[in-house]
């Protein structure tokens, strides 16, 4: 019998959850990578990024046990979510986050779409991660993670009505910066 990349994941996890030193270092050094791109994302220092990752792979380890296989991507949904529970908490806790509302005219005003195509994909990268952290975070977690401004609300324990006008005002900056960037 053929043995699939579905099988190899599932061994996978099944020696991990059974302690095999071996196991825990595959996963590891599977998704070290892209782990440390997603908490990149939010927190700009390579030390604290190191000690974010140090945390998330103890939760990991240490919770394996309660994760349920559901096929192929629920492994890495699984750490993705873990990794950026742990980088929002690290944010939290070090006061990172700070938020200020807008004025109700500010929120009449249409999101600004800087034309990106020209862009090389580490500029616009560099200039998300130069964001002031509040905005950051609102922004990597509506446009990349795909949350509602209602979960972004529930996850930093703020008003819906902050979690947009973050968005807002980061998508502003960000459009001024790249038309900067492209003058």
């Amino acid at each position: 019998m053929v043995s699939t990349e579905t099988d190899d994941e599932q061994q996978l996890l099944c020696l991990v959850k059974q302690g095999d030193d071996m196991a825990m270092r595959t996963v590891y050094s599977t998704y070290i990578r892209y782990l440390t791109a997603i908490c990149s994302r939010y927190v700009g220092n390579k030390e604290d990024v190191k000690d974010i990752l140090q945390d998330s792979f103890l939760k990991i380890f240490s919770n394996i046990a309660l994760f349920e296989y559901r096929g192929k991507g629920s492994l890495k949904g699984w750490l993705t979510k873990i990794t950026v529970n742990e980088t929002l908490k690290f944010l939290k806790k070090n006061k990172r986050l700070e938020f200020v509302e807008i004025s109700e005219q500010d929120h009449d005003q249409p999101d600004e779409e800087p034309d990106v195509d020209a862009l090389p994909s580490s500029v616009l990268f560099d200039l998300i991660c130069k964001l002031p952290d509040g905005y950051r975070t609102i922004f990597n977690l509506y446009v990349i993670e795909n949350k509602s401004h209602k979960e972004i609300a529930k996850l930093l324990d703020i008003k819906e009505s902050t979690s947009a006008s973050q968005l807002h005002r980061a998508k502003s900056l960000l459009a001024t910066r790249i038309r900067q960037y492209n003058s």
